[in-house]
């Protein structure tokens, strides 16, 4: 049985076949969604909605932990997270793809890590490239094959949500190195290195950063964007190597 796992939106599930649903209890609490096996083009894998199903979690309430604890118990070693994001880099436009290298932490109050009571071991995991691995570098081959578009390297920011950022944020991050903003890769990231997986996020780019367009960023433009990706995402998928 394979031991990838996609982590995505809830509307990333409907882009796969469904064949069996499991439910996961762990330490840490409930995941935030059954866990749908899946299978595309020749891969299986679980499916796991960060937002539950229907969509309804804020990425500030997440239960990180208990979904990368559940994922752990089912056999999970390599991660890919789907994750939407705003740009601050004006070649990565609304509907771009892009494997980041790099991420900088705005969050605030989440548990981000598993060494966090009197029984887990104290773990200081090594981090400097968080998203450096063989899933990340799958994609990026797959992305060749597919013939699709897909940037290689960014920083991602990750901010606390679930509003949306000030220009002058965003300013702000860009000056800190970021070249995207997003709301759900940390401490999710860290808390799969310290569970031993391989974790690659796979960026959708939903809108141009706050500041940085003549419009008011409005939610139905970023559902429509993402809508018209997944396609793409799909086809990506489908050409792995794993």
């Amino acid at each position: 049985m394979s031991g990838l796992a996609i982590i995505g939106g809830t509307g990333a599930l409907d882009l796969f076949d469904v064949h069996e649903e499991k439910r996961v209890d762990t330490p840490y609490g409930r995941p935030s969604a059954a866990l749908a096996r899946i299978r595309f083009g020749t891969t299986e894998a679980w499916f796991l909605a960060r937002h539950g199903r229907p969509h309804r979690v804020p990425p500030h309430r997440v239960n990180y932990r208990a979904n990368i604890d559940a994922l752990h118990r089912l056999g999970v070693d390599r991660v890919i997270a789907i994750n939407a994001v705003g740009s601050m880099d004006p070649d990565a436009g609304p509907g771009a793809l892009v494997l980041p290298d790099q991420l900088i932490d705005y969050t605030w109050g989440r548990a981000h890590s598993f060494s966090d009571d009197d029984i887990s071991p104290l773990r200081h995991i090594e981090f400097a490239e968080p998203f450096a691995g063989p899933t990340r570098s799958a994609l990026l081959a797959a992305a060749v094959q597919s013939s699709i578009s897909c940037a290689d390297g960014g920083c991602v920011a990750v901010t606390q949500g679930p509003r949306l950022e000030t220009a002058a944020e965003v300013r702000r991050m860009a000056r800190d190195g970021a070249t995207l903003v997003g709301m759900t890769t940390m401490p999710e990231a860290a808390l799969a290195r310290e569970a031993g997986m391989d974790y690659a996020s796979l960026c959708i780019v939903a809108n141009a950063a706050a500041g940085l367009d003549d419009e008011p960023i409005s939610e139905a433009a970023i559902h429509q964007v993402l809508a018209g990706a997944m396609d793409r995402v799909r086809q990506l998928l489908e050409a792995l190597a794993l």
